[in-house]
């Protein structure tokens, strides 16, 4: 990893000059979560992972428990931290942070990737954070995004609780708000059986931008993503391309 401001940690060195694509962690998530995707797109696309406060090297920052404000605290980030073009890719919670923060920056990105998460106007009346700590912790290992020796090891729960209840609850409790939404395309993808997320409730995206939409469907759950990383990295490198309009060499095999 090398040396990168508080928000944003870089994985792999980038061609000079190449588009920027800031990734935007799942509830309970750290930057590490985009390393692979990192490796698959460089050195054509300098791809930048947000670190939330409170975990792995912010561990000791205070946690965000509201989207508005850390949607807030992170487009003043961006706007001072990162220049020229740049998507966005947002996979959960993550996606739902990364279109609050577009809508925060004019002009705003170049496209937004959504991943395994419904549209802002599709909520769900689902209150996980305010159950007991196995309640949780079984929601957490249902989706399969977590290591399970973790959720076995007692030691490492009572470190990771706090977080998982923290994001849950910015999650559950994000409310959009009417008002411009973004220009720039939105692509969303989707895991067929991600109990999160309905195709449908994706496709209320569309109605999210003035620009194109997009959707594509993967074999598996909300963490689909683990599975799929060459076929998504392909396509986020066809989509950069045809956005910026300059043709991309990445390393993905």
């Amino acid at each position: 990893m090398t040396d990168s401001p508080t928000w944003l940690r870089r994985f792999h060195p980038a061609t000079p000059g190449a588009p920027r694509l800031v990734c935007f962690p799942h509830a309970g998530g750290a930057a590490s979560y985009f390393h692979p995707l990192s490796a698959a797109l460089a050195p054509a696309v300098d791809v930048l992972a947000v670190q939330y406060p409170g975990r792995q090297d912010r561990h000791a920052e205070p946690l965000v428990d509201d989207l508005s404000v850390l949607a807030d605290r992170l487009a003043d980030a961006l706007a001072a931290e990162v220049a020229g073009p740049v998507a966005f890719f947002g996979h959960s919670m993550g996606a739902s942070l990364a279109f609050e923060v577009a809508r925060r920056l004019g002009p705003g990105p170049l496209g937004l990737f959504v991943s395994a998460r419904r549209a802002p106007s599709a909520p769900r009346a689902v209150r996980i954070h305010e159950r007991g700590d196995d309640e949780l912790l079984a929601d957490v290992g249902r989706l399969g995004g977590t290591d399970a020796r973790v959720l076995a090891h007692p030691q490492l729960v009572r470190m990771v609780l706090p977080v998982l209840r923290n994001d849950y609850k910015a999650a559950e409790t994000y409310r959009y708000r009417p008002g411009p939404d973004v220009g720039c395309p939105i692509f969303a993808l989707v895991g067929d059986r991600d109990p999160k997320v309905t195709e449908a409730e994706a496709r209320r995206w569309a109605a999210h931008t003035s620009g194109g939409f997009e959707l594509e469907s993967f074999a598996g759950g909300h963490f689909y993503l683990n599975d799929h990383y060459a076929a998504v990295s392909r396509l986020l490198d066809e989509r950069l391309t045809r956005w910026t309009g300059e043709p991309l060499v990445s390393g993905q095999q």
